[in-house]
């Protein structure tokens, strides 16, 4: 496996893809049926399905594996788009190019902020994972040896369930690309920038508190989405990787390397010029090749 992890990306961009069945199964204990293959010439080997994990409608996951009857490495993919909008579609690339890297991979959706507030979408994240552990001989997944995979919101939410609780079973590593680590520095960095991503980064963070600011009883809810305040010694190694000049900078995520490392939990925090922002991110030169090489190290 480590030997693919310098793929470029310019070759991952150029692999068509077949889209997900119709037919594909919305039972959260999935039928052995309802497979699809997104390689029709069955060169890959490779097998796609979709399953909800949740009674709502954006509580379901992509998974694409590999049925060979081997335990795989997983990675779990969070999109992004302000916690408000988006979809596990714009992921569907990425996922595409870690299954070709051996990896069992699940791209997963959740509740957006306008349909439920903060704490549901870790909440989804983590039944996502459950979900996939209790079906892993399924997907050939070992559910012993994964990470998770967030880009901008979603790195949010991805960084929120490595530092849940006393750490995860099976969570080796937790990767953010331009994570928001904190809520509340995006809302008080809002509120005196003339930078229009930074004001809408603060009106989302409110609404993804359910429409209440920072006081009061709102207060435990902004103290919980703040992902440096849980560190704990179990927690999952980190890395994150900013644009020195994004609007996510990366002193968001300098606060959760200082109190995991209080912790003894590694954080590493890569930056690249410019002001590229997640996905876009994630495609300058030699960032997905950093990336593999840093979840390779860990679930190998």
């Amino acid at each position: 496996m480590r030997t693919a992890v310098l793929v470029s990306v310019l070759a991952l961009a150029a692999v068509t893809l077949t889209p997900m069945s119709a037919q594909a199964t919305k039972d959260p204990t999935p039928s052995p049926v309802s497979t699809t293959s997104p390689d029709p010439y069955g060169l890959s080997g490779l097998s796609t399905e979709t399953v909800s994990y949740g009674s709502r409608r954006r509580q379901d996951l992509d998974v694409w594996w590999t049925s060979d009857g081997t335990k795989r490495p997983g990675v779990f993919l969070i999109h992004g788009g302000w916690w408000s909008s988006g979809d596990k579609k714009q992921m569907t690339e990425i996922a595409r190019s870690y299954a070709d890297l051996g990896y069992t991979v699940f791209n997963i959706n959740y509740r957006l902020s306008g349909e439920a507030a903060w704490p549901a979408q870790r909440i989804d994240a983590l039944a996502s994972i459950a979900l996939a552990r209790k079906h892993a001989e399924r997907w050939s997944f070992d559910p012993n040896n994964y990470v998770v995979v967030g880009f901008s919101a979603g790195g949010h939410i991805a960084a929120a369930v490595g530092t849940y609780g006393d750490g995860q079973r099976g969570l080796k590593g937790v990767v953010g690309l331009s994570p928001i680590i904190s809520p509340l520095r995006a809302y008080a960095d809002g509120a005196t920038s003339t930078d229009p991503y930074k004001r809408k980064l603060r009106a989302s963070a409110i609404k993804l508190a359910g429409g209440c600011l920072p006081r009061g009883k709102c207060s435990r809810v902004w103290a919980s989405m703040e992902v440096a305040w849980h560190a704990s010694h179990n927690d999952a190694p980190v890395l994150t990787v900013h644009s020195t000049d994004e609007f996510v900078p990366p002193a968001q995520s300098q606060l959760l390397k200082e109190m995991l490392g209080q912790v003894g939990v590694p954080v590493t925090i890569f930056t690249a010029p410019g002001v590229a922002h997640s996905a876009p991110l994630y495609r300058e030169m030699g960032v997905a090749e950093r990336v593999q090489e840093w979840i390779a190290d860990r679930i190998g």
